[in-house]
């Protein structure tokens, strides 16, 4: 079921670095410091991705992956978004982990 504006907002607020424009869609840039970490990153969001079957747009520009997610099914944001974006963000902190200064 997709997410009200409001619904949106507060979710967003409990996750760090996640934004949107239009509410139909989330976003957050990932640096990393090393082009090998970003896409070893990558591939853990293709096995999460996958498991889950929702898939986010990807960019990768060097040092930096972007995630764009939707859920194009209900027209915008839904709770499914907010779970994926949270395991994303740990599987971050897991190719991040003891690294300084990212």
């Amino acid at each position: 079921m997709k997410l009200g504006q409001t619904e949106i907002t507060e979710r967003l607020e409990r996750l760090s670095g996640w934004t949107t424009d239009d509410h139909k869609w989330m976003m957050r840039k990932y640096r990393f410091a090393a082009f090998m970490q970003g896409i070893d990153f990558v591939n853990r969001i293709a096995g999460i991705a996958e498991a889950d079957n929702h898939h986010p747009m990807i960019a990768v520009d060097y040092k930096m992956v972007t995630l764009r997610l939707t859920s194009w099914h209900a027209g915008g944001l839904t709770e499914l978004d907010f779970r994926s974006a949270a395991k994303y963000d740990e599987a971050y902190t897991a190719v991040t982990a003891g690294e300084t200064g990212v």
